[in-house]
């Protein structure tokens, strides 16, 4: 079976992430993850968004954070120059409105707030940290509407750098979602490559990383039922995070990665199991030849994969959409409603 695709054409141009020109009123979203520093800046259209400039870097800002409890003074580097790359964009494109936040490495560092203090004195961006649960919601945020018509509850899992979000969703008949149970779990990519190392590219170790995971999701289970409620139909999984998405890109055979075909991608469990066969049997080598993958990411596609494959073991749903949106998409449509409210007031 094909991957389909359950975009609309409207979720295709509101989130497209070409840069464009449009007139009107811009804001900015700009989300420090435990890997990743992203930025978009975006201006209304219609019910979501047109992406008029974007920004995406690998920083490692949690490298060896799951070690030591701090943030490293190169990871930091890295990061301060990533968000200066930022600030000199936004100097460029004035915004009506900015938020910029940072998730997980920022919440357990010793030093996550004396280094956001740095990032401000020096960059002049003022970066918040946010809890695990406003994670979740804004990850639902961006996703609702690849969920409409899929069924009663959904299950969104974000696979991080340093952790893993889980939010336990249920829609009413409207197709509105509304979360009714979320979980952070202390792994995530970066953590997982680190503990295990080489090790994670050989059976025995990929293996040890999918039971280290399944263990963390089992109190989760017992809270919610999720397994009961797959057997009993009407539960979809909603994954977005880099693993998914290159497990999309593996499965449609894409040359080079293209957001705008693996956004919305429906893969049945059997395609993503056959993607993550065909990434493991790459080696090291391989992996950082992929297209979707490259030696920038090398290290972490297997250990996505790991959470990926436990997820799926104990949540054994007939297929799972692939989102490639997340914390900065919902943060700009919350913007841009906010801005509404406020106009029409």
């Amino acid at each position: 079976m094909q991957p389909r695709n359950v975009q609309s054409p409207v979720d295709r141009a509101a989130l497209s992430g070409e840069p464009r020109r449009f007139a009107g009123p811009a804001f900015a979203a700009l989300d420090l993850g435990t890997n990743n520093c992203r930025m978009l800046i975006a201006a209304p259209s219609g019910d979501g968004f047109r992406v008029l400039d974007s920004f995406s870097r690998i920083v490692r800002l949690g490298e060896g954070l799951h070690r030591t409890g701090y943030l490293s003074p190169a990871a930091m580097e890295r990061a301060i120059a990533a968000l200066s790359a930022c600030a000199a964009r936004l100097e460029r494109r004035p915004v009506r409105k900015l938020r910029a936040i940072a998730t997980e490495a920022c919440r357990r560092a010793a030093n996550g707030t004396a280094f956001l203090a740095r990032v401000r004195h020096e960059t002049g961006l003022d970066i918040g940290v946010i809890s695990s649960r406003e994670e979740a919601e804004l990850a639902l945020e961006s996703c609702a509407p690849l969920l409409a018509g899929w069924g009663r509850r959904a299950l969104l899992f974000d696979i991080g750098g340093g952790s893993t979000e889980l939010a336990w969703v249920r829609t009413d008949p409207s197709g509105r979602p509304e979360l009714i149970g979320y979980d952070s779990l202390p792994v995530g990519v970066v953590t997982l490559a680190e503990r295990f190392g080489h090790a994670g590219f050989d059976a025995d170790g990929f293996e040890s990383m999918v039971d280290d995971v399944g263990a963390r999701l089992k109190a989760f289970e017992a809270v919610h039922c999720i397994g009961r409620e797959i057997r009993e139909g009407g539960v979809q999984l909603l994954g977005t995070s880099g693993t998914v998405t290159t497990l999309a890109g593996v499965a449609l055979g894409l040359p080079r990665y293209r957001r705008l075909l693996v956004d919305g991608t429906v893969l049945s469990v059997d395609e993503a199991d056959a993607a993550m066969a065909n990434l493991r049997v790459l080696g090291r080598d391989g992996l950082e030849a992929h297209p979707c993958v490259g030696p920038d990411r090398v290290d972490f596609v297997l250990p996505g994969c790991a959470v990926f494959a436990a997820l799926v073991r104990l949540w054994p749903a007939p297929r799972v959409i692939v989102a490639d949106r997340g914390l900065r998409e919902g943060m700009l449509l919350r913007m841009i409603r906010a801005d509404r409210r406020r106009g029409r007031g």
